[in-house]
């Protein structure tokens, strides 16, 4: 069966299921409201199909003859093919689950000795078949890790990011991503464009890396996240979802060779982090409500004699402007409080790595003391 529910006016069901994104999909198994299962990044209706026939039945097709592998490797763009020894082991329990929250390819599995034969495997092998080519992951057993690659042939090597694909590209579970800005329609384009597409192939299911076009206005927000300006382009930086860390390439000039550079020293945990920071107002403690940029934060904040509390906010947003003359208020209540500062800063034009950020309005209560932590965080609501 299949149902939806309005949760902005079913609070309770919001809370116990933990919704924090929507749309959100659950799938719950016998009646039972304990522990249903998410179902993240499946957009398209027949990935939907795909998706709840391999939660409620075979999640692989069991290839029996070479034909039967020919047939379904002839069918699609890409199909994965695991080929084993026999089917009662862990690595083909790891290849079913992983089948099941892969929907978007076909999956097959053989122990047959004819099949493996024609295909020269010799040993548990996992291959990706796609039109231009075979891949074969190198002893790869992580349900986590055989996800990350086989996502990742879900998508081109260069991913160029818009509404279509930005679904796609976070639903691929790879937490690097390298990011391209430049001009898809300028003289260097294609130059650029192939040193970017030859680097990519050394580090598939490592780092992602997509293309944002600078010429298209709707790449608004993506600019602004990344600080880009059009004398910056072509730009490159490295992203990190996990920590939102971000890493601007040393070299100016987009090559293989400075591409390859920068993701190495990324992933070997050598890149130089990259934070944006306005530059200190002259007037930023005159008012009751104190400006914070990046390069005051730190000091202001994290201070043990003072409670600091925060709104973070972007100046785009009708929520943060609406509450910001809500904010002015508290200030001026608090003003005369030499131990308690009532602060701003604009998230758009600095990077804070020390809070994380999943909404706008944001607010934060620094306390003072020897353990001078972040020790609440508040929303609107509790504000209001």
């Amino acid at each position: 069966q299949f149902g939806k529910i309005d949760v902005t006016h079913q609070h309770d069901l919001r809370k116990e299921f933990n919704i924090r994104e929507f749309p959100t999909v659950k799938f719950f198994v016998d009646g039972s409201r304990e522990d249903p299962i998410d179902c993240k990044g499946v957009r398209q209706a027949s990935a939907f199909i795909t998706w709840v026939k391999r939660r409620t039945g075979p999640s692989t097709v069991l290839i029996n003859s070479t034909d039967q592998a020919e047939a379904i490797i002839n069918a699609d763009d890409f199909v994965v093919i695991g080929f084993f020894k026999e089917l009662h082991n862990d690595s083909v329990e790891v290849f079913c689950e992983t089948a099941r929250d892969v929907p978007e390819m076909p999956f097959g599995m053989t122990a047959s000795e004819d099949v493996c034969a024609n295909y020269g495997i010799q040993k548990n092998t996992l291959v990706v078949f796609k039109k231009v080519g075979v891949q074969k992951p190198n002893g790869r057993q992580n349900k986590l890790d055989l996800t990350r690659l086989i996502k990742t042939f879900t998508l081109d090597l260069v991913t160029e990011y818009n509404l279509e694909t930005s679904v796609k590209i976070f639903d691929v579970p790879v937490e690097n991503h390298i990011v391209l800005f430049t001009p898809t329609n300028s003289e260097t384009f294609s130059a650029i464009y192939e040193n970017y597409k030859s680097a990519a192939v050394e580090f598939r299911g490592k780092i992602m890396f997509v293309l944002v076009d600078t010429n298209e206005t709707r790449n608004g927000r993506v600019f602004e996240y990344f600080r880009i300006r059009d004398i910056d382009v072509p730009a490159v930086r490295i992203l990190n979802l996990t920590s939102n860390a971000k890493y601007k390439m040393p070299a100016d000039e987009v090559t293989v060779e400075n591409l390859k550079e920068f993701c190495q020293s990324y992933l070997n945990g050598k890149a130089k982090l990259h934070l944006s920071s306005e530059e200190i107002p002259e007037d930023w403690d005159k008012m009751p409500v104190k400006v914070l940029v990046g390069k005051n934060f730190n000091r202001i904040v994290f201070n043990k004699t003072t409670t600091v509390f925060v709104m973070f906010y972007a100046p785009w947003s009708y929520d943060c402007r609406k509450l910001l003359p809500i904010w002015d208020k508290l200030g001026e209540q608090y003003e005369s409080r030499k131990d308690i500062i009532i602060a701003k800063i604009d998230v758009t034009a600095n990077d804070i790595l020390s809070v994380g950020l999943d909404r706008y309005p944001f607010f934060r209560l620094f306390p003072a003391g020897p353990g001078y932590q972040v020790r609440k965080k508040l929303n609107s609501k509790i504000l209001l």
